[in-house]
């Protein structure tokens, strides 16, 4: 019990600025949709988080989070947390829209999750991959492509949205961020890519994907605010397409706004690990 009043506790700490954040992300709705000379969506800008999603305070402002195994398939024994009040991953598991492996991927998916100081790609300084990566952090936008930048290790996608199909051969290769093709379905840009390696991590608790892997990325704009939603369609491991918690952002109204380099990524560490913590 005192694990989880530890946890509960930490959590209470981020809820006024969550709240700001929220009453933030509402009012940038209340404005109108910018749009461009052909009267689409102007995605355009630097976009900032507006929150944690799924952490929600009851009326006293307080969050109560008393989950401490890892997600597990139904009907399998689910293996405990490890150093549950120090791991990041604290955080990350208080979403309960979780991918759903077939039964017998399971135990691949809690070995991964346990022993993710030694298997995650990530701390081995791959690129973390398409969706892993998560929402854009910088758009920008022409009448015939859409080019997203990420803070993350310096990350870019340049993506077509004149109407083009996937790319023969690059559909075919084998990367982290696939080949990818936008179209307009109203308001809504959609974002079809395939051709993935399978070395990628979908998540951070071992959720592992094959390279026939499509996902389908989604991205709306209403007023100030961003959201980006993707689907991930692997049915050779999953029961059915993970569809996955939007993400809201909120434009950066500083004309001088501008993306932090982030330094690069070295791996010094991975050969003295010595724990299962991930801190």
């Amino acid at each position: 019990m005192r694990r989880l009043i530890v946890a509960a506790a930490a959590f209470v700490c981020f809820m006024p600025a969550h709240a700001a954040l929220q009453q933030r992300a509402g009012a940038a709705q209340n404005v109108p949709t910018p749009r461009t000379a052909g009267g689409k969506p102007d995605f355009s800008g630097v976009w900032v988080g507006t929150g944690q999603a799924g952490l929600v305070p009851d009326a006293q402002g307080n969050v109560t989070f008393l989950q401490r195994g890892r997600p597990c398939h139904p009907g399998q024994e689910c293996k405990p947390g490890i150093n549950f009040e120090r791991d990041s991953g604290v955080r990350q598991r208080t979403d309960t829209n979780l991918p759903l492996y077939k039964a017998e991927f399971w135990d691949k998916v809690q070995d991964l999750d346990v022993n993710g100081n030694f298997k995650d790609p990530d701390i081995k300084c791959y690129p973390e991959g398409l969706p892993r990566i998560g929402a854009p952090s910088k758009i920008v936008q022409t009448p015939t492509e859409i080019i997203f930048l990420y803070q993350s290790k310096n990350t870019f996608r340049v993506i077509p949205t004149d109407g083009r199909e996937h790319d023969p051969v690059r559909s075919q290769d084998l990367t982290y961020y696939g080949d990818s093709v936008g179209t307009w379905d109203g308001d809504m840009l959609v974002i079809d890519s395939v051709g993935f390696t399978d070395e990628s991590w979908l998540g951070w608790p071992g959720y592992f994907h094959t390279n026939n892997m499509r996902v389908v990325e989604t991205l709306r704009r209403e007023g100030n605010t961003l959201t980006w939603q993707a689907t991930i369609h692997d049915a050779a491991v999953l029961m059915q397409p993970w569809r996955m918690t939007p993400v809201r952002r909120t434009v950066n109204a500083n004309p001088k706004a501008l993306l932090i380099e982030d330094l690069p990524c070295e791996d010094r560490d991975a050969d003295h690990i010595a724990t299962r913590e991930r801190g």
